[in-house]
C-alpha cells in the first residue's frame, strides 16, 4: 500500500498556521493546523466541536461561501481540514481565516447546538473554543508558519516516499 500524503509530513517540526495539504480534482485541502501536534495539548473536543460549528457557519456564509466544500476538524484534535474549489493559496486563506477567527471571538453561542440539528449536541465549550480561536489568531499574525517539513519513508517492500 502506498502511504498517504498527509503521512509524510513530519508531525515533529509542525508549527501552528496553515498548509496546503494536497491539491488535486479541483480542490485544495487547507490544513488550519490550531496547536503544535505532539508538543502541545490537542484542543479538547467539546472545544473543538464549537470549533467546527463556528468555523463551518462562517465560512459557508461568507463571500467565498460557493467555493467552500468541507469544514470539519481533524482526528488528532490539532486543527481543521478546509476543502476549497477555485484558486486560493494560504495567505487568501488566512486572511479568511482570520476574519472567521475574529468573527468567533464575538459570538454569544455555538449555532446549531441543538438536539435537533446536531448528534452530539451536549459536547460543546463555547469559552474554549474562544481561548483556542484567539490563540490561534495571535500565532496567524505574530508567528505565521505555512511550510510543510517531509518525511523520507521507505516501505518493507522497498518503495520510498518523499515530498509527496
Amino acid at each position: 500500500m502506498e502511504v498517504i500524503q498527509s503521512f509524510t509530513i513530519d508531525h515533529t517540526r509542525l508549527k501552528p498556521g496553515i498548509y496546503v495539504s494536497r491539491e488535486d480534482r479541483g480542490f485544495t485541502t487547507f490544513d488550519l493546523r490550531i496547536t503544535e501536534p505532539n508538543a502541545e495539548p490537542a484542543v479538547e473536543p467539546a472545544a473543538m466541536h464549537s470549533i467546527e460549528h463556528l468555523m463551518a457557519t462562517w465560512f459557508r456564509n461568507s463571500r467565498v461561501k460557493d467555493d467552500v466544500v468541507y469544514v470539519g476538524p481533524m482526528g488528532c484534535l490539532t486543527g481543521m481540514y478546509l476543502i476549497m474549489t477555485g484558486s486560493y493559496c494560504v495567505l487568501d486563506i488566512r486572511e479568511l481565516t482570520t476574519e472567521c477567527l475574529e468573527w468567533i471571538l464575538k459570538q454569544d453561542e455555538v449555532p446549531a447546538a441543538s438536539p435537533e440539528s446536531c448528534g452530539n449536541y451536549l459536547l460543546h465549550d463555547l469559552e474554549g473554543c474562544k481561548r483556542e480561536c484567539a490563540r490561534y489568531l495571535d500565532r496567524l499574525r505574530n508567528d505565521f508558519h505555512c511550510e510543510y517539513t517531509k518525511l523520507r519513508i521507505t516501505l518493507a517492500d522497498g518503495k520510498t516516499f518523499a515530498d509527496a
